[in-house]
C-alpha cells in the first residue's frame, strides 16, 4: 500500500512539474524567470507548482487599447503637431515610437501644475472634489482610512448628495488586503467603489504579485490629478503623522486640458475590468477643451499588455539624451538591460543623475539596490543619497526639455507586474521645474571609496536580497 501511495505522489509529481515546464515554456519571456520556476518546480515538490499557481501566472489578458475607437473630428484639434525648430525636437524618435506604441495621441493645449507634497496637493484635489458637478474617478494604491482620508470620504459624500456619480478604485494589496477600512467606510457611506484584483481564494491569487500601483483622480472629465502620491497622512509633512508611519514627501501633478481624457480612460479601463460596468458618455468623457499650451500623453504599463511601454519610453529618452538624464526614483533595482542603458549614457558623455533616499521604506529594497550601486558608479553614473525626509517622488528629466512623471518606480516590479500610469511632458518649464527640485536635494554623492567600505556581510546581504529583485 505504502509502495503504492509513494507511486502515485511521484507521478503526480511528475505530471505537475511536467504541466508546469511546458506552461512557462509556452509563456515566460524572460529566460531567467523561467530557468528559475522550471527548476523549482522539480526540485521542489507540490510546493513549486503551487507556488507557480498562485505567483507565476499572468491572469490577466486585457488588449491594452482606447476604449473609444471613433475619435471625433473636433479632437482631431488637439494632436500635437511636431516642429523641427522646437527645443526639444531631438525627442522626436521617442514621439513617433509612443505613438505606435501607446495608440495614443501626443495632445496639445494642456495646462499642468506640480504639487509637492500632501500639504500643497490635498488641499487642491479636495477643492476640485468640492467643486465636481457630474462625475469623479478616483484610484489610488493606498487609501488609508485616517484622518486625512475620512477628509476625502466627507468630500465625495457630498458629491454624491449633489448628484455627482463617483466611483473609487483601490489596490487589493496596498489598501488593506484581509480587511480594508476604507472601503468599508465607503460602502457604508453609499460611494460605489471597489478593489482591484483582490480575492481570498488560493486559486485566484494574481493580486499577490499584480496590483494596481496608479494614483489618478479626474472631476468632471476636465480636471486630473496624477503622480506619485497616495492617500494618507504620513503624506503632510507639516503635520506628524499617525501611528508609526515614517513622513513620506512625493510629489503630484494637477492637470487640465485634453489629455485628461486618457486619464479618464484608463480609469474607466481598470473599473470595468474590476467591476464588469462600462463607463461612458460626455458624463466621464466631455467635448476636450484647450486649457494650456503643453503636449502631454498618457503612457500606462502592466502585465497586460506585451511590451514594457513605460519601461520602453524611458529607455529610448536615455539613448535620445544629449547632454542630461536626471532621475529622482524611491525605489531604485535596475535589471541588467537598464543597468546598462544608463552606464552606456555616462560613457558617451550624457551625465546621469540618480537621486534615491539614503533609507527607504522598505529596508529590503534599500539592500537590493545597494548591490546595483558599483557597476553604475565605475560607468560615471552619479549616484545621489538623499536625506530625510523619505521622498516617494518618481521622476525624470531629459536635457530640460523633457519629463517623464507619474506612479511608475525604477525597478522590476513597478516596470514589468504593476499597473502604472506615467505621463509625457514636452515643457522645458516643467522640465527646469523638476531638475532644479531634484538637483536642490543631491547632497551626498556616492562614490566608490564609499562603497569599498562596506564590509563583506554587508555585501552579502545586499547580494542575497538582489536575488529576490522579481518581488520586491
Amino acid at each position: 500500500m505504502a509502495e503504492t501511495l509513494t507511486f502515485l505522489f511521484g507521478m503526480l509529481h511528475v505530471c505537475l512539474s511536467l504541466w508546469v515546464t511546458v506552461h512557462i515554456l509556452l509563456t515566460k519571456r524572460d529566460t531567467a524567470s523561467a530557468t528559475g520556476w522550471i527548476g523549482f518546480c522539480w526540485v521542489m515538490p507540490y510546493l513549486g507548482s503551487v507556488l507557480y499557481l498562485c505567483l507565476g501566472i499572468n491572469r490577466v489578458r486585457r488588449r491594452a487599447q482606447k476604449l473609444r475607437e471613433d475619435v471625433d473630428p473636433e479632437e482631431t484639434a488637439f494632436l500635437a503637431k511636431w516642429s523641427h525648430d522646437a527645443a526639444d525636437s531631438f525627442m522626436y524618435p521617442l514621439v513617433r515610437m509612443l505613438d505606435e506604441l501607446t495608440g495614443l495621441p501626443l495632445l496639445k493645449g494642456n495646462r499642468v501644475e506640480c504639487l509637492h507634497n500632501g500639504d500643497h496637493a490635498y488641499p487642491r484635489m479636495l477643492e476640485s472634489i468640492g467643486q465636481a458637478q457630474r462625475s469623479i474617478l478616483l484610484c489610488s494604491y493606498i487609501f488609508r482610512c485616517d484622518r486625512i482620508g475620512q477628509q476625502f470620504v466627507a468630500a465625495l459624500v457630498e458629491a454624491r448628495k449633489r448628484g455627482v456619480e463617483v466611483r473609487v478604485l483601490v489596490d487589493g494589496v496596498g489598501s488593506g488586503y484581509l480587511y480594508s477600512p476604507i472601503i468599508q467606510t465607503l460602502r457604508q457611506q453609499g460611494i460605489r467603489c471597489a478593489r482591484f484584483m483582490h480575492s481570498l481564494w488560493p486559486w485566484r491569487m494574481p493580486f499577490v504579485n499584480l496590483r494596481d500601483h496608479r494614483k489618478i483622480l479626474v472631476v468632471d472629465g476636465h480636471v486630473g490629478f496624477m503622480g506619485g502620491l497616495n492617500i494618507g497622512d504620513e503624506n503632510m509633512l507639516s503635520q506628524p503623522s499617525s501611528g508609526r508611519r515614517i513622513p513620506v514627501a512625493d510629489t503630484h501633478f494637477r492637470l487640465e486640458g485634453p489629455v485628461v481624457q486618457q486619464l479618464s480612460e484608463v480609469f474607466v479601463r481598470d473599473w470595468g475590468f474590476t467591476t464588469g460596468e462600462t463607463l461612458d458618455g460626455d458624463c466621464y468623457f466631455p467635448p476636450p477643451v484647450s486649457a494650456g499650451t503643453i503636449p502631454a500623453r498618457v503612457v500606462t504599463s502592466g502585465p497586460d499588455t506585451d511590451i514594457e511601454q513605460i519601461e520602453y519610453t524611458i529607455l529610448q529618452a536615455v539613448i535620445l539624451a544629449r547632454s542630461h538624464v536626471c532621475f529622482m526614483t524611491p525605489y531604485f533595482i535596475p535589471d541588467n538591460r537598464f543597468a546598462t542603458e544608463l552606464g552606456l549614457a555616462a560613457l558617451r558623455g550624457v551625465t546621469v543623475d540618480i537621486l534615491v533616499p539614503r533609507r527607504s521604506n522598505h529596508p529590503v529594497t534599500d539592500y537590493a539596490r545597494d548591490a546595483c550601486l558599483r557597476e553604475l558608479v565605475q560607468a560615471g553614473c552619479r549616484v545621489w543619497l538623499g536625506d530625510p525626509p523619505f521622498n516617494h517622488s518618481k521622476l525624470m528629466t531629459v536635457d530640460q526639455a523633457w519629463s517623464f512623471v507619474g506612479s511608475a518606480n525604477l525597478d522590476r516590479r513597478s516596470l514589468r507586474l504593476n499597473f502604472e500610469c506615467n505621463l509625457t511632458l514636452h515643457d522645458q518649464q516643467t522640465a527646469a521645474h523638476l531638475e532644479e527640485f531634484i538637483r536642490a536635494k543631491c547632497h551626498h554623492r556616492l562614490d566608490l571609496a564609499e562603497i569599498d567600505t562596506w564590509s563583506l556581510p554587508v555585501r552579502l546581504r545586499n547580494a542575497a536580497c538582489r536575488l529576490f529583485l522579481p518581488y520586491l
